[in-house]
């Protein structure tokens, strides 16, 4: 792996990390009002900058995947057994 991908998939790591860590936190329900709001709005952050780092990592497993260079992208089946 390059260092921009070890770097990536750390950035995911950590924010996953984190992510877990706030709802630990939320499910508690010790915090204000204020602060589950702010932790909420860092969360929802979170969630879009995994959400985005494992759709380019499909993305890029999906193109080392086929055959041609030129080959379009496609869906992903989550369901082995229907190819």
């Amino acid at each position: 792996m390059s260092k921009k991908t070890d770097n990536k998939v750390e950035d995911f790591e950590k924010a996953l990390q984190e992510l877990e860590q706030l709802v630990e936190q939320l499910e508690k329900g010790d915090l204000s009002l204020d602060e589950s709001l702010q932790r909420f709005e860092r969360g929802v952050g979170l969630a879009r900058t995994c959400q985005e780092a494992l759709k380019a990592a499909e993305q890029r497993v999906q193109m080392l995947s086929e055959r041609s260079p030129d080959a379009p992208l496609r869906d992903m089946d989550p369901d082995p057994g229907n190819e």
